[in-house]
C-alpha cells in the first residue's frame, strides 16, 4: 500500500472520530443520544437509512452477484426499494404519530404499547442479539478487507483498529454522530463508485467490446435470474423494513411524518436503481478481468478458484493507482462502518431501554443516564469486537439472528399495528415459533420446495400460530364474559 493511500485512510478515520467528539459535546440527554433530538431532516435521515441498509454486506454482496450472474443481480436491491416505499406509506404514518405522542426510543416499545411488557422484553432480547451479531459481522468484514489490502497488518490487528474506531465514535456521539457520519460515508461511497471505480475499471478491462466477447449475453440481461431467487430476496428483505430497530430510530429522529416519508422515498431510489446497478456492474467488470487473466499476479489465474465476492476487491487492487486506491477503499470502509455503527446503536438502545431499563426503571432525560447509555454502547461494542475476533462462524450466526428477527417479529408487529385486538399470548407464541422454524430449517439444511428460503416457512408458521392462539384466547374471553353476564 502506497504512503498516499495510508495518508488518505488516516484523514478519513480522523474525520469520523472528529464527528463523534463533536456530538459528544453537543448531546444533553438520551433524547439527543438515541433519537437525535427528534429534529433531523429528510436528506440526512434518507442517506443514513440507505447507508445502513446497503452497507458493507450488500456492497460487497452486489459485487459478488455481478461476478456470478451479471446485471440480473440488481433485482436484490429492487426489493429494498419496495420495502422502503411500502413502509413509507403504511408504517411511518402510524409509527410517527405514536413516537411523538409517547416519546418512543426503541422498536420493542411498540410491542409494549400494543401488547405488554413481556412481549416487549422478548422482542428486545431478539433484536439485541441480532444487532450484536450484525455489528460483529461488519467489523469482521472490514477487518478482512483491511488485512487483504494492507498486507503488513494481520487480521486481528485490523479488527482492533476498525473496531475501536467504530465503537468509540458511536458510543461517544450517539445517533447524531451515526447519522452525520453515515451521510459523509454514503457520499464517499457514491462518489468513489461513480467517478473512480466504474470509469477506471471500464477503461482497464477494455470497454464494451471486451465485455461482450468475454461474457455471454445473459450477463448483460436483467432476466438472468430465477423467480425463486426474487421471491427469496423479497421475503427476506422487505419485512426488515418493518422490524429493523435501526429504521425505527430514524423514524423517531425525523422532524415530522412528512420528513420521515420523504427520507424513505430518497433511500429507496438510492438503493434501486443507483446503488444496485453500480454494485453489480463493478462485479461484472471483475468477472471480465478474471476471465482475461488480469488477476494472475494475485494468485487467481484463469481456472483457479475465486470466491465471487472477492472479485471486486481484487479488481480494485488490480486497476487502481496509488491515491485513487485509498479513496476507493475508503468508500468501501465507509459502507461497512455505516452499517456497523447503526447496528451498534440499535443493540445499545435495546439493552438500555428494553432490557436493563425494565429492571432498573431508568429515566431517559438526565445527564447521568446519558453517560450510562454511552457506557452501555461501549460495552456492547466490546462484546461485538470480542465475538468478531474469537468466532469464525460469526457471519453464519448473524444470518441466523437476522432470520430469527424477521420470522419472529414481522407478524406480531403487523398484527399490533393493523389488527383489531392484538393478543399478547399469540404474539409471544408467534415470535418463538416463527423464528425457531426458520433457524431450524436453515441449521438442518432442509431441502425446501422450489428452493424457497426458510423465511417463507418461518413467517407462514408465525401467521398460523398467531391466528390459532388469537382464536383460542378470543373464545376463552368470550366464554368468560358470557359467564360474568349470567352471574351479574
Amino acid at each position: 500500500m502506497h504512503i498516499i493511500d495510508i495518508i488518505i485512510f488516516i484523514v478519513y478515520f480522523t474525520v469520523m472520530l472528529g464527528i463523534g467528539v463533536y456530538f459528544f459535546k453537543k448531546n444533553e440527554n438520551n433524547e439527543d443520544y438515541y433519537v437525535g433530538g427528534r429534529q433531523l431532516g429528510a436528506w440526512h435521515i434518507g442517506l443514513s437509512v440507505v447507508a445502513t441498509d446497503v452497507g458493507g454486506g450488500f456492497s460487497i454482496g452486489l459485487g459478488g452477484l455481478g461476478f456470478a450472474i451479471g446485471l440480473g443481480g440488481s433485482w436484490m436491491l429492487f426489493t429494498g426499494l419496495v420495502g422502503a416505499w411500502l413502509s413509507a406509506v403504511v408504517l411511518i404514518p402510524v409509527i410517527s404519530k405514536l413516537s411523538k405522542k409517547n416519546k418512543l426510543f426503541t422498536f420493542p416499545q411498540i410491542f409494549e404499547y400494543f401488547y405488554n411488557h413481556k412481549v416487549a422484553l422478548i422482542a428486545g432480547v431478539i433484536s439485541a442479539i441480532g444487532y450484536i451479531g450484525f455489528t460483529s459481522s461488519q467489523l469482521l468484514a472490514g477487518a478482512k478487507l483491511a488485512s487483504a489490502t494492507f498486507t503488513e497488518i494481520d487480521l486481528n490487528t485490523a479488527l482492533i483498529i476498525m473496531g475501536v474506531l467504530a465503537v468509540v465514535y458511536t458510543s461517544i456521539g450517539g445517533l447524531k454522530a451515526v447519522i452525520y457520519t453515515d451521510t459523509v460515508q454514503w457520499i464517499i461511497l457514491m462518489a468513489g463508485l461513480l467517478f473512480i471505480g466504474i470509469p477506471v475499471s471500464y477503461y482497464k478491462i477494455g470497454g464494451i467490446e471486451v465485455i461482450r466477447e468475454t461474457l455471454g449475453s445473459e450477463f448483460l440481461s436483467l432476466g438472468n435470474i430465477s423467480w425463486q431467487q426474487i421471491v427469496n430476496w423479497g421475503i427476506t428483505i422487505i419485512p426488515i423494513w418493518f422490524v429493523g430497530m435501526t429504521l425505527y430510530q430514524r423514524i423517531y429522529a425525523s422532524k415530522n411524518e412528512k420528513e420521515a416519508k420523504k427520507a424513505w422515498f430518497i433511500a429507496g431510489l438510492f438503493e434501486w436503481p443507483l446503488m444496485a446497478f453500480m454494485g453489480v456492474t463493478l462485479g461484472l467488470f471483475s468477472r471480465v478481468a478474471y476471465e482475461n487473466a488480469m488477476f494472475a499476479e494475485f494468485g487467481y489465474a484463469l481456472g483457479t478458484s475465486l470466491d465471487a465476492e472477492m472479485g471486486l476487491p481484487v479488481l480494485l487492487n488490480t486497476v487502481l493507482p496509488a491515491g485513487i486506491m485509498g479513496l476507493m477503499l475508503s468508500a468501501y470502509f465507509s459502507a461497512i462502518l455505516s452499517t456497523a455503527d447503526s447496528c451498534l446503536m440499535a443493540a445499545s438502545g435495546n439493552v438500555q431501554t428494553d432490557i436493563l431499563g425494565k429492571i432498573f426503571n431508568f429515566k431517559q432525560d438526565t445527564k447521568f443516564q446519558l453517560r450510562v447509555s454511552q457506557v452501555i454502547t461501549l460495552v456492547i461494542g466490546g462484546v461485538a469486537l470480542f465475538l468478531a475476533s474469537h468466532m469464525t462462524n460469526v457471519l453464519e450466526l448473524m444470518l441466523y439472528s437476522y432470520a430469527f428477527m424477521v420470522s419472529g417479529l414481522f407478524v406480531p408487529v403487523i398484527a399490533a399495528l393493523y389488527g383489531k385486538k392484538p393478543n399478547a399470548t399469540a404474539a409471544i407464541s408467534s415470535m418463538i415459533s416463527g423464528g425457531a422454524t426458520t433457524v431450524l430449517l436453515t441449521t438442518l439444511k432442509v431441502k425446501l420446495p422450489f428452493d424457497l428460503d426458510g423465511n417463507i416457512f418461518g413467517i407462514s408458521t408465525s401467521v398460523f400460530v398467531y391466528l390459532i392462539f388469537s382464536l383460542i384466547y378470543r373464545g376463552k374471553y368470550e366464554k368468560r364474559n358470557r359467564i360474568m353476564e349470567r352471574i351479574t
